[in-house]
């Protein structure tokens, strides 16, 4: 195997992977498709190794490609956390400073914070990942990330800002045509239709255990999209879950058996200790804090 490997190699080997085709991946580096072929066959030719099977659906990767992804993308990651830095340099508050959620709070709860955020620093150039996924603080895919269950990884900076809690919602449209359900067993009733998850992946299955009317079978209406389920609750639908610091902001969403089934989320902003000074990352990361906090309902609590 060679020693003069070049990034832009993996680069455009990274993209085919993703995308699929070289043209596809062409376009998302907005590089020509000859441009991004010769890259991969150079490195095809570097390494010593066939990365892709040439197939009428499309480029398939081989194993030797499947081994090489994970290395790739935290090359990938490193060299966008470098640019980031770079981009960044210069007194006073500026810069790029990469933030990760989730669905519901990147598109419920962020956006007014941002407004502010942005107000306050003009500075500042803000990339919004919003996304279900837990992206890799180590590996720098995201400066800060706020998450829903509790960071185990010892190199991160980590504020536990409050309990964030879901219950059970319904329009008030709703409420009005089927009635009200006064226990869990109620939503057995044919009358009444359940917004809930598609794939039966560890948290609906977990989800289950707990509360067995939220199985996925019972659901009527399925949807893994958090957003999606969101709105058919909106939308007079059905029944389904919600947070509940998000549904007091509108008065026709309606809380349903709040004695009978509560989740409790703790919510945690995150950020790698190599942040800790970063004049960017610091403010950001402390207006995220804050405004949790305030969306919960809580003063936010001290650092860990």
């Amino acid at each position: 195997m060679t020693s003069s490997i070049a990034w832009e190699w993996y680069r455009s080997f990274l993209a085919v992977l993703r995308e699929g085709s070289l043209s596809r991946a062409a376009r998302a580096l907005d590089l020509t498709q000859p441009t991004v072929g010769r890259h991969v066959a150079a490195l095809e030719a570097g390494t010593g190794q066939t990365l892709f099977i040439r197939t009428q659906a499309g480029l398939v990767p081989t194993e030797a490609a499947q081994a090489l992804r994970p290395l790739a993308e935290a090359m990938d990651s490193t060299a966008a956390a470098l640019e980031r830095t770079a981009r960044s340099q210069g007194d006073g508050i500026r810069g790029v400073v990469r933030v990760t959620a989730s669905e519901v709070v990147g598109l419920e709860v962020l956006p007014a914070l941002l407004t502010t955020l942005r107000e306050a620093h003009p500075g500042l150039v803000v990339e919004l990942v919003i996304s279900n996924q837990v992206q890799d603080l180590l590996r720098r895919e995201a400066d800060i990330a706020i998450r829903m269950t509790q960071p185990r990884q010892e190199a991160l900076i980590a504020r536990r800002v409050g309990v964030v809690e879901v219950g059970l919602h319904a329009h008030a449209r709703y409420l009005a045509r089927h009635g009200t359900p006064q226990s869990l067993d109620e939503l057995k009733d044919e009358r009444h239709t359940l917004i809930g998850y598609d794939n039966d992946v560890p948290y609906v299955r977990e989800l289950a255990r707990r509360f067995p009317m939220l199985a996925r079978d019972r659901f009527q209406l399925r949807a893994d999209n958090d957003m999606a389920q969101l709105a058919l609750i909106r939308a007079g639908a059905g029944i389904g879950l919600c947070q509940v610091a998000l549904a007091r902001r509108d008065p026709s969403l309606q809380r349903v058996l709040p004695d009978a089934l509560t989740i409790p989320l703790e919510t945690w902003i995150t950020m790698h200790e190599d942040l800790r000074h970063s004049p960017r990352c610091r403010v950001v990361f402390d207006v995220l804090v804050e405004g949790l906090a305030q969306h919960i309902g809580v003063a936010a609590e001290s650092s860990s």
